[in-house]
């Protein structure tokens, strides 16, 4: 399996398994979480599940902003 499909399998399984999104830029995954607990759930799950560091699938994570009133 080459990389950029490693890749695109892990980020698909953390999809799956979480209710975030992952945005694209510059075509690079960047993952955008809910809450700081969601973070650290993903990050376990990726480090449990595929030995990598959250930062070594995604380019960055960054917190959802909230919806405006």
């Amino acid at each position: 399996m080459s990389v950029g499909c490693e890749q695109d399998y892990m980020i698909e399984r953390v999809r799956e398994a979480f209710a975030c999104r992952v945005l694209w830029c510059e075509g690079r995954p960047c993952l955008e979480y809910g809450s700081r607990e969601e973070l650290d759930r993903i990050s376990a799950y990726v480090k449990t599940e595929f030995g990598k560091e959250l930062l070594d699938v995604f380019f960055t994570a960054v917190e959802s902003l909230p919806p405006e009133s």
